[in-house]
């Protein structure tokens, strides 16, 4: 394979390995810090706090980071959300009052929606062009491998050590995280052609709205299985709820490289269609699920489906765009997602409250049925602008 083509390069490995470590160490602080919260005498709506001051804070910095990417530079904006999270994490530990937690929450999605999408950045300049699908598959399993331990590795820090310790070692993985992407050579992005227009043209990439879109109506997919599928597995009476992340994860990693080959192939509908089908599939089982061995199917399924569909999805983002407009269009990519995710699950909590977390599920399944169709539309009016010139010349 050609110098050009090498996709297993220096800087892929480390920006890979910083990530993992990244993402361990968030993921350690997932399943604790609302017990955290609650030992420190915080009540629901606290523990609710935690989850949606994160996602809003990371939801409104993704555009400013686009930007900042695509003017200051890639490298000294991924240090200054590294060192904003290393404070965040390490701050935990030292908040005297719920009110507290919850202000170094917020700042710690806000260095999580800097780093997030300045490590998607970095990795879209450093794959080849002509291998994005498979590049970005492989980086998404570090990510999917550390959600697979992460949050166990916390829970057992936590209870068998004790917060303090939990934080140090988050923090830890955040310093060698930083350690690392300082050894990521990046090359300077030559400037293109400037937004014109306001000053929201320059936040958001409009090449990127339509997989973003997208994007969107999976992250409200996302956002019902991943906020309440603990309290799904307590209405139906399966105890041990942990396997879906589990077998998710496993679904996850086993499918980003194939899909990312598949992507390059063939192109984005090989992937996009089926991978909606068959996550639609395993959110139909999910929402029948009674016992351990159909959760694990549903996770299986859901996790093939989204393995496919978000990566390539990224992927597509990024082939759309200049490379001077990376930046940009990766924050409107993750912000859509946030954005799902958050919308999610506050109107799919709204309907789980009315019927049942077994029938929410069905519900969410319109998102993905709006998907699907407007993603079948947008194939049918490219058919037909293909189609055009062709029967003209005949």
């Amino acid at each position: 394979m050609s110098e050009k083509t090498a996709l297993w390069t220096k800087d892929f490995v480390i920006l890979a390995l910083s990530n993992f470590m990244l993402f361990v160490a968030f993921q350690m602080l997932l399943p604790t810090l609302p017990v955290y919260v609650t030992d420190m005498g915080g009540d629901q709506l606290a523990v609710g706090l935690v989850i949606s001051l994160f996602t809003v804070s990371a939801l409104l910095v993704r555009p400013f980071t686009g930007k900042a990417l695509d003017t200051i530079g890639r490298k000294p904006v991924l240090l200054i959300g590294l060192a904003i999270f290393l404070l965040a994490v390490a701050g935990y530990y030292w908040m005297v009052s719920v009110a507290l937690v919850l202000a170094i929450r917020f700042l710690h999605g806000i260095g999580w929606g800097i780093v997030t999408t300045t490590y998607g950045t970095i990795v879209s300049d450093i794959i080849p062009r002509e291998r994005s699908g498979e590049g970005m598959g492989y980086f998404g399993m570090f990510s999917n491998l550390a959600m697979a331990f992460g949050p166990l590795l916390g829970l057992w820090v936590s209870q068998n050590w004790g917060y303090g310790w939990l934080f140090a070692i988050s923090a830890g993985l955040t310093a060698l995280a930083m350690i690392l992407s300082r050894l990521v050579k990046i090359k300077p992005i030559v400037a293109g052609q400037k937004p014109n227009g306001s000053v929201l043209s320059g936040l958001i990439e409009k090449a990127a709205l339509f997989p973003s879109l997208l994007n969107l109506l999976i992250g409200i997919i996302y956002g019902g299985i991943f906020s309440f599928i603990t309290l799904f597995g307590l209405e139906v009476g399966i105890a041990n709820i942990g396997l879906f992340f589990l077998f998710n994860a496993i679904a996850l990693m086993a499918v980003r490289p194939l899909a990312g080959r598949l992507f390059d192939r063939r192109g984005p509908a090989w992937i996009l269609l089926p991978g909606g089908f068959i996550l639609g599939g395993g959110l139909l089982l999910l929402s029948y699920s009674t016992s351990e061995w159909q959760l694990i199917f549903a996770a299986i399924l859901f996790g093939v489906g989204v393995g496919g569909v978000q990566p390539s999805l990224q992927a597509w983002t990024i082939k759309r765009v200049d490379p001077s407009r990376r930046g940009a269009a990766t924050g409107t990519f993750f912000s859509a997602f946030d954005l799902g995710i958050g919308g999610g699950a506050m109107i799919l909590g709204a309907v789980a409250k009315m019927t049942s977390f077994a029938a929410m599920y069905r519900y969410s399944l319109v998102a993905l049925g709006l998907y699907l169709l407007v993603y079948i539309v947008y194939l049918a009016r490219q058919g037909k602008k293909t189609s055009v010139p062709e029967s003209i010349s005949s």
